[in-house]
């Protein structure tokens, strides 16, 4: 018989539910966890009547809330060093050419420190489009963390040094289930202009096959609807509605900054989803994503940090923090992007975007126990009122917590992070490995670059 571990903690967010009991917060609250599954979301003294041989974890001057979920990433090693360009110059000088030479073992290294340092910054979930995703998938398994992989797909004779659809049908056959359900494969492009017309067909066809998603940058840059217009003869959205990319179970669009109302209106008729990533989207002097008008339209928008590369860190609470001001700048409205919202995209916006939000995203009696502990014994959290007209958790939380905060990761059920310390793997090995994978990486990228006459040829 599953032994039952009930959570106790000052504070409890559960992010379920919807209208005022979205907001609900539970002050003594306590979680009721057996095996991967939460029982139960309540008061300490409830659930210690309703469980009375349950095995108690209390955790005081804690605040217990859902793991977030990292709805966009690139995992990788050139943090800090593919700087000050915006993405089109970006991708061409520093990322296509290290895709041309990365090698499994670099990739795989690369997962597993982006994933343990999502781990001990309160990430539960990873949506990956990255490369060699067999190494992924080992990091996720020993690690612990939940992993939707995206294949990083050139289906095009132009773009054919990334993994291929074949690539991509591979993990979906060896990969859909593993970690008991906890790696989900999706199929990805890197681009819609990264494929061929057969390349496009042969992706939606794919996620139809196996009942998945079809994951897809898009409208990134403002240079892309002018682009679009000129292969298509129409704006991205319209474009890719015409090419079948939302006749899938479930389509995802990274960034979607570029969008007007028909747009906006169409992704909501279709059932798509977007992550919004506004950290990678200023430092790419991308733009300003219209996200007030996804969610006003019923879009499922979550929010992704994007790649090491592009942000520079995988800390969801600084990028809650920034979605926030970036949404009142935007609209010169300082109650727009309010912390209620922004936190519910950041876990159940994002599981909801991802086809996830039966298994996770909120705390609530059987989705999966996938929770965090932030410390409420910091300058950060100082002062803390749960109740009044002054109640400031949700503000907190949004506008001042950051991943160090975060001292106990729980996935399905199992403790990955305690203490504020990684307990699945030897985070020291993990910093080592991608340390010695780094140097050959970049003298063959530097390599490639002079060989073909790039600027830029050489190691930084």
């Amino acid at each position: 018989m599953t032994e039952t571990t009930l959570l106790t903690a000052d504070v409890v967010v559960p992010l379920a539910g919807s209208g005022p009991d979205l907001h609900r917060v539970l002050a003594p609250g306590a979680v009721a966890v057996s095996g991967q599954t939460i029982l139960a979301v309540g008061g300490p003294a409830e659930l210690r009547a309703a469980h009375p041989d349950a095995a108690v974890h209390d955790l005081p001057g804690r605040v217990l809330m859902p793991g977030l979920v990292n709805a966009h990433h690139h995992s990788g090693l050139l943090r800090g060093t593919a700087e000050h360009l915006p993405v089109w110059e970006w991708l061409r000088l520093h990322i296509d050419p290290m895709h041309r030479v990365l090698r499994p073992e670099e990739a795989e290294a690369a997962a597993w420190l982006c994933y343990a340092e999502a781990l001990l910054s309160g990430t539960t979930t990873v949506v990956d489009m990255w490369r060699y995703l067999d190494g992924a998938a080992r990091a996720a398994q020993q690690l612990g963390n939940r992993l939707v992989t995206v294949n990083y797909v050139g289906a095009h004779p132009d773009h054919d040094y990334f993994d291929t659809l074949d690539d991509n049908e591979r993990v979906l056959r060896q990969w859909s289930g593993a970690a008991e359900g906890r790696i989900v494969p999706w199929v990805g492009l890197e681009h819609p202009f990264y494929a061929d017309e057969a390349g496009q067909r042969r992706a939606v066809a794919l996620a139809g096959e196996y009942g998945t998603g079809l994951y897809t940058h898009c409208s990134e840059a403002e240079i892309e609807v002018e682009q679009f217009q000129q292969r298509y003869g129409a704006r991205p959205v319209h474009a890719l509605d015409r090419l079948g990319f939302f006749d899938t179970p479930r389509t995802v669009l990274a960034h979607a900054v570029w969008l007007d109302d028909s747009e906006i209106e169409l992704l909501a008729a279709r059932g798509a989803g977007v992550s919004h990533n506004p950290v990678s989207n200023m430092k790419l002097a991308s733009g300003f994503a219209p996200v007030a008008e996804l969610l006003r339209a019923g879009v499922a928008v979550g929010i992704g940090s994007d790649g090491e590369k592009e942000n520079n860190n995988l800390d969801l609470f600084e990028e809650m923090k920034v979605a926030s001001l970036l949404g009142k700048l935007r609209t010169m409205d300082a109650a727009a992007m309010d912390s209620w919202q922004v936190l519910e995209m950041a876990t159940r916006g994002g599981a909801r975007a991802m086809g996830l939000d039966e298994t996770t995203g909120s705390l609530e009696a059987g989705k999966q126990a996938d929770l965090i502990a932030v410390r409420l014994d910091t300058p950060r959290m100082t002062p803390l009122f749960t109740e009044g007209p002054y109640a400031n958790v949700h503000h907190n939380l949004v506008h001042a917590v950051r991943g160090s905060d975060v001292d106990l990761t729980m996935v399905a059920g199992q403790v990955v992070v305690r203490d504020g310390r990684l307990v699945t793997a030897d985070l020291h090995e993990i910093i080592a490995r991608a340390n010695a994978a780094v140097p050959g990486l970049f003298a063959r990228r530097s390599a490639w670059l002079a060989e073909n006459g790039e600027p830029g040829g050489v190691v930084p």
